[in-house]
């Protein structure tokens, strides 16, 4: 199938829409560790409960995996496998940088800092950042003190495992967060399938981040609520199974028996570009897929605008 014919197809397939994201400020890390196990283990950890700003402290995702051979080959300062792993606070979040600073002042201590065998060392040089190595490095009890380690400045802190290093500063930048994909199936199974899809297209674009479980949000919501006190809630509208009962307010297309997105945060517009450009093509020839649609609010919610057909 030629070029253009190839991107016919996929304009039939994806709504003539666009994904409304908004910006952020956010640090990113360098974690590595003996082995994979174990590395893996602390990933886990560092990015727990960090799915979405609607109830969790920040958002979190691994933008990049470095595996052995990366690593020896310069990948990672003391040459060991490694994760980058961003956070990211919404600008519009109050004292919004002293919220980051908690959020990476917790994670790196409870869960790196804890971790067997790993390290930490900082992603962004930037004129502003935030002094966490000297910090996490108090728990040293007055025994901790500052060195050079594979060619990185930063605080030995003695443990009983032996010794823990981090940087000493840890850079932090603007960012871009809410990029998104809708998949539109007539089973949870497609949808679900072409989302597995479209979340590791994504995943291995560089600089970008998914922070769902696996990648992927069955529960697409929608900002407010009929309840006061909610600043969020399921979007009626999309639910399949309200589709009778909402009647001619459904916004759900005939057929559709579930809808799977995709959630995006990055270093900025042209990498989640980039990402759900990659993710589209991953996920348009899932067998029964109907559509590709995303998410947004008329621009209400961030101006941080990614237009689908302009990708495909």
């Amino acid at each position: 199938m030629s070029d253009s014919a190839l991107a016919i197809d996929l304009k039939q397939l994806v709504d003539d829409t666009y994904a409304e994201g908004f910006r952020s400020i956010y640090g990113e890390i360098l974690i590595t560790a003996r082995d994979e196990r174990w590395l893996r283990h602390c990933v886990s950890a560092v990015t727990g409960h960090a799915s979405s700003t609607i109830m969790c402290d920040c958002e979190a995702g691994v933008a990049e995996w470095i595996n052995a051979e990366q690593a020896r080959g310069g990948g990672t300062p003391d040459g060991r496998v490694g994760a980058i792993v961003q956070f990211h606070v919404p600008r519009f979040v109050k004292k919004r940088r002293e919220h980051l600073e908690q959020v990476m002042l917790a994670r790196i201590s409870q869960n790196v800092l804890t971790c067997p065998t790993a390290r930490c060392f900082n992603r962004i040089d930037s004129d502003d950042f935030l002094k966490l190595g000297r910090k996490v490095a108090l728990f040293g009890d007055r025994h901790q003190f500052r060195d050079v380690r594979h060619g990185e400045r930063g605080w030995v802190v003695p443990i009983l495992g032996g010794e823990f290093f981090l940087s000493r500063r840890f850079g932090i930048r603007d960012g871009v967060m809410g990029g998104n994909l809708w998949f539109y199936g007539p089973s949870e199974e497609v949808a679900l399938e072409a989302a597995e899809r479209a979340a590791a297209a994504a995943d291995a674009t560089p600089e970008v981040i998914t922070t769902f479980p696996g990648g992927i949000a069955s529960s697409g919501s929608k900002a407010g609520s009929s309840y006061k006190f909610l600043i969020a809630a399921t979007y009626a509208e999309y639910c399949p199974t309200l589709r009778d009962k909402l009647g001619e307010k459904s916004r759900v297309p005939e057929g559709v028996g579930s809808i799977m997105e995709i959630i995006l945060n990055g270093r900025d517009l042209d990498a989640l570009k980039e990402a759900t450009r990659r993710a589209i093509h991953a996920a348009a020839d899932t067998p029964g897929l109907i559509k590709i649609g995303a998410g947004n609010y008329g621009g209400r919610l961030g101006k941080s605008l990614i237009h689908l057909h302009e990708l495909v």
